[in-house]
C-alpha cells in the first residue's frame, strides 16, 4: 500500500507497487478502438506506463503530451498512458490534441491492473481511479524506474522518468 495525497488529504492504494529491478505484471488494457493492449505488445522495447487518474484533468492530459512530444523520440521506445477512461474518450483526446507517438490504454475492464500495479486508489476522493505514477520497464519487463508521485495533483518527473528510458 502506499500513501500519496489528493489536494494534501491522505489517500490510499491497495497492494504493492513493483519496485526497480522487479518483473512487471503483464497487462491486457483497452485500446481507443477497444482492441487489447497486451505486455507482449511491447516485448523487445523498453516502455514508459504514464499511469493518472483521468485525462479529464490538466495534470494528466500534460503528462501525456510531454511523454508524447519527448519519449516518442527515443528509438525502440514505447509509452502506454494508462487511466480508468473510457476508451473512446482517450481516442477523443489523442485525436484532438494531435497525438499519436504513445498508446493509451484504458484500465477500465481491467481492474486487476490497479491491483497488480498498487495503484488503484481505495479511499478519497478519486477512490476507484488510477494514482499518478510512472514506471519505465526494460525490453525484458523488468522495472528500471519507479516514481508514485506524492501529490497526484502534482506533475511527474519527466526528466528522472526520460533519463532512466535513455539509459
Amino acid at each position: 500500500m502506499e500513501t500519496v495525497f489528493f489536494k494534501g488529504q491522505a489517500c490510499h492504494t491497495c497492494g504493492t507497487v513493483p519496485s526497480v529491478g522487479e518483473t512487471a505484471p503483464c497487462f491486457h488494457l483497452a485500446a481507443a478502438d477497444l482492441s487489447q493492449v497486451i505486455c507482449s505488445d511491447f516485448a523487445g522495447h523498453k516502455v514508459v506506463l504514464n499511469v493518472f487518474p483521468s485525462l479529464d484533468t490538466p495534470v494528466c492530459a500534460r503528462s501525456v503530451r510531454r511523454f508524447n512530444e519527448e519519449a516518442s523520440r527515443i528509438p525502440d521506445a514505447r509509452v502506454v498512458c494508462v487511466s480508468m477512461d473510457l476508451p473512446f474518450a482517450m481516442g477523443r483526446f489523442c485525436t484532438a490534441e494531435g497525438i499519436s507517438g504513445l498508446t493509451v490504454a484504458s484500465a477500465f475492464r481491467s481492474p486487476l491492473f490497479g491491483q497488480k500495479y498498487g495503484l488503484q486508489l481505495v479511499d478519497g476522493p478519486l477512490a476507484g481511479l488510477l494514482t499518478r505514477a510512472v514506471l519505465v520497464l526494460d525490453e525484458n519487463r523488468r522495472v528500471i524506474y519507479r516514481e508514485v508521485v506524492r501529490e497526484i495533483t502534482d506533475e511527474p518527473d519527466y526528466e528522472a522518468a526520460l533519463s532512466a528510458l535513455k539509459g
